[in-house]
């Protein structure tokens, strides 16, 4: 048995480091998306469908069953194995829900990520700033000062090519859409971890509804934002034990 954690955008497996002690299990594999702290392959076109067929991919590689954890787009892909492949997976646990609800609207970034020229514009931008200054702005949202270094340093060079085909791919109502095939999800035990101050998954009120349709149980944070996995990697670790827990 092992543990699976698929991280999300701009993001590295660097995310997990203050979670990972905390967790049960630590037979613990991390899985970098294409463009997100690994190399683009070759014709790899970054789109939400080519994200869910690579980690497909990847877990057939796997000789042993997983339990299957995702944050931000991670999560977004992790959803899409519970529905599509769940004969993968032992169990999975997501924090973005409620990007899949009907009412899920792109929060302003994504937007101008979807937007031809001003998502190359933006992301020109933040390829361009020095790194402490995309060290504060990481630490602001919520990310450790010290996590956000080692995310910067291991940032792929064609990151900004990965953000925008994938935010592209999913503009709505390709998520909404996605939500329709919410209950087969329930085919395996699913976990909906819910940070109370993550405003870019829609909020609690979303979340708890596609974790109805998916089956799933639900794990509130109190508190926690985007980048709970730093800012209580004890609490969320404990909420993702107590769940594989009840799988034993």
């Amino acid at each position: 048995m092992a543990i699976v954690l698929v991280h999300g955008n701009p993001e590295t497996e660097a995310v997990w480091d203050d979670l990972v002690p905390h967790l049960r299990d630590q037979n613990i594999i991390r899985l970098s998306p294409p463009g997100f702290g690994s190399a683009i392959p070759p014709g790899f076109d970054c789109s939400v469908d080519a994200y869910r067929d690579w980690l497909a991919g990847e877990l057939r590689k796997l000789a042993q069953p997983v339990d299957l954890i995702g944050h931000d787009w991670g999560g977004g892909h992790v959803v899409r194995i519970a529905m599509d492949h769940p004969d993968l997976i032992r169990s999975w646990s997501s924090d973005i829900l409620g990007a899949f609800d009907p009412d899920y609207v792109w929060h302003e970034m994504a937007q101008v990520w979807q937007t031809p020229e001003a998502g190359e514009q933006a992301i020109a931008q933040m390829a361009g700033a020095p790194a402490e200054a995309r060290v504060e702005r990481f630490e602001s949202l919520g990310m450790t000062a010290a996590i956000a270094r080692k995310v910067i340093a291991g940032t792929n060079p064609d990151v900004g090519r990965a953000i925008l085909a994938v935010y592209r791919s999913a503009a709505q109502p390709v998520m909404r859409d996605f939500g329709t095939g919410l209950s087969r999800a329930s085919a395996k035990p699913g976990l909906a971890v819910i940070a109370t101050e993550d405003h870019y998954c829609g909020g609690e009120t979303l979340a708890r509804r596609s974790a109805e349709r998916a089956g799933a149980e639900v794990a509130i944070l109190n508190g926690a934002g985007h980048w709970w996995m730093c800012q209580q990697p004890k609490l969320g670790a404990d909420a993702i034990n107590a769940f594989l827990a009840k799988l034993n």
